[in-house]
């Protein structure tokens, strides 16, 4: 199982969105603590009452992502998530691609469709389409990526006759696709590469319009379904799942650390290949504690 880390978000209308401390220097100090990859979520224009209800301002996750593959030599570049419905698909094909190149394979691309309505109203874009425009995005990505020309009519657009370069250097980038509904993991199933479900409780899951999750069990029980539907749908390949580790006291990694490591086994007999954890930190010297002190008592 490997570790991501989630580069902090501060919360409410206050504050800047690096309070947490330099990016390229986190970066770097994730690296160095054993991590596997970084991690950047998206909200290009956030509601002002979302953020007094503690949302987050947000990098644009690509051009942050790029800056932080320029700092390091083998992180994992994750958009946790990027909101797809938000962009032409082609436009989110060509920053996907310039990313992986320029990081020599190193993007995951995670997507999820979007649940805040007054963003979605600020971008111009209809919420109530936003399933099949996600669907549109997964036709897109791949047939851009090839490198090799073709046509395409979407709902608002229409490519012909068209070759986009520079290829990924991945083939494919890895998409994973967020979210808890049987629509989300028939997705994973049939057309990406890995799953990101929800887990931080049933407020959250609410608020992001998607069902809860449930136990580690169920979330185990899910984890088979969509692996074998999958290999139903005739792919051979594995399915990473990604899990928001978010145990009590994680902010301290020292203290009990049995009690985590008891926690992160018991994900990875679920199924789990990748968890994702954040300290919480709203200063430099807090997150580079952090992470030190993370690595050496799981990373090392």
């Amino acid at each position: 199982m490997r570790f991501i880390f989630h580069y902090p978000e501060t919360n409410g209308p206050d504050g800047d969105v690096l309070d947490a401390g330099p990016l390229r220097e986190v970066a770097v100090a994730a690296e160095r603590a054993g991590f596997d990859g970084l991690s950047l979520s998206e909200h290009p224009v956030p509601g002002a009452r979302w953020l007094a209800s503690g949302g987050h301002q947000t990098l644009d996750p690509f051009v942050a992502l790029a800056y932080a593959a320029a700092a390091t030599e083998r992180l994992r570049l994750l958009t946790y998530l990027a909101v797809a419905p938000y962009r032409n698909p082609f436009l989110l094909a060509k920053a996907a691609a310039t990313l992986d190149k320029l990081s020599d394979g190193r993007l995951i691309l995670g997507l999820g469709t979007g649940y805040q309505k007054s963003e979605f109203h600020a971008l111009g874009v209809d919420m109530e389409e936003r399933n099949a425009l996600f669907d549109e995005a997964l036709d897109v990505l791949p047939l851009h990526w090839s490198g090799e020309p073709f046509s395409y009519q979407g709902r608002h657009f229409s490519a012909r006759d068209v070759v986009a370069r520079p290829r990924p250097v991945q083939d494919p980038i890895p998409i994973w696709v967020g979210g808890n509904s049987k629509l989300s993991r028939r997705r994973v199933a049939e057309r990406a590469q890995g799953w990101m479900p929800m887990s931080g409780g049933a407020q959250l899951s609410a608020t992001a319009r998607t069902p809860s999750l449930g136990s580690v069990q169920e979330l185990a029980v899910a984890i088979a379904e969509l692996r074998e539907a999958a290999a139903a749908a005739g792919r051979s390949e594995r399915i990473d799942v990604l899990y928001s580790y978010q145990g009590a006291g994680i902010h301290s990694p020292t203290v009990e650390p049995d009690r985590h490591r008891e926690a992160f086994a018991e994900l990875e007999k679920a199924g789990v290949t990748w968890v994702v954890v954040s300290s919480g930190t709203h200063s430099p010297s807090a997150t580079l504690e952090f992470l030190e002190a993370f690595g050496s008592a799981y990373l090392s």
